[in-house]
């Protein structure tokens, strides 16, 4: 990337210590080369997979109030792309349309990444009840960019994913009610089916111009680490914006991935290691190539 860099605006929570939300996305970004306007729907101490925390979920106004103030900078037209992740409330998710819709009118060729945080296989949902249909009925017809994890794609679509066939028929379901006219790229992430082989994690990414299945080694994290669903949102919209090929911003964003969870597994902490592991986001040790699958 030359010039100027490109603009992105991420809506996600916050925490002090470790790193999910804005925590685990804007730093990537950054070091891919993007300016980040970050706004924050909550600010805790930690992320709550330790079962205590301090802080606050912010109230949805917060989030307009902080989009009028970057919005009478006059510097809209300059945003490049809005990344959505943990709403918190039903307001929230009004709120990040609402910017969505502002960012377009100034910038129409932005795009919208949305990364629909509403639970994950084991935990179920761990958001609001009502807001899986929120994020249903008003972020996903505005996005050009899905991020779900597998629960939330078959949350989404009602699909049952278990073989490759029935991802591919989830993902190109939930394209249909993505933003028309928009890229319409669902990546589903942390897949786990029948035919894969043992020890291994795949990503499926599915655009109009095909569909591609990315596959790394799985690593013996116990528990899962938090934050790597809000990395990987990070790091595939970064090199989508960079390269517009949804097969090399797979491959790079899971190599980046890889190498960054390997870091933290070496390393045997809780946190993901995301400052020592941040020359994996531009140039990853180790390159898993994509495979088109359809």
């Amino acid at each position: 990337m030359t010039g100027t860099p490109q603009n992105i605006l991420s809506i996600q929570s916050w925490v002090s210590f470790g790193h999910v939300g804005n925590a685990a996305a804007v730093f990537p970004l950054q070091r891919l080369g993007f300016e980040v306007w970050a706004i924050h729907t909550v600010q805790f101490s930690n992320h709550t997979g330790y079962g205590a925390w301090t802080g606050a979920v912010f109230p949805p106004e917060a989030v307009a109030d902080l989009i009028d103030g970057i919005e009478a900078r006059g510097v809209l037209p300059e945003c490049g792309a809005v990344l959505s992740g943990y709403m918190g409330s039903e307001g929230t998710v009004a709120a990040v349309v609402d910017a969505v819709r502002r960012v377009r009118a100034a910038n129409p060729e932005a795009l919208y990444a949305c990364d629909p945080v509403m639970g994950d296989v084991g935990r179920g949902v761990f958001v609001r009840p009502e807001l899986p249909d929120l994020i249903a009925a008003q972020a996903i017809p505005e996005a050009d960019i899905v991020t779900p994890n597998q629960f939330e794609l078959e949350l989404l679509t009602g699909v049952t994913v278990d073989t490759l066939e029935h991802a591919l028929d989830a993902a190109r379901a939930l394209r249909q009610r993505m933003r028309a006219g928009g890229p319409r790229v669902v990546l589903l992430t942390s897949l786990v089916r029948s035919g894969a082989p043992e020890n291994s994690i795949e990503t499926l990414a599915v655009t109009d111009a095909g569909a591609w299945l990315c596959r790394t080694p799985l690593l013996p994290l116990d528990p899962p680490r938090n934050g790597t669903g809000d990395a990987i949102a990070a790091l595939f919209l970064g090199h989508y914006l960079k390269s517009g090929q949804a097969a090399q911003a797979l491959s790079l964003s899971m190599s980046a991935l890889f190498g960054l969870l390997s870091r933290t597994h070496a390393a045997g902490t809780r946190e993901i290691q995301l400052v020592a592991a941040q020359d994996e986001f531009v140039k990853p040790a180790r390159l898993f190539e994509a495979q088109q699958v359809g």
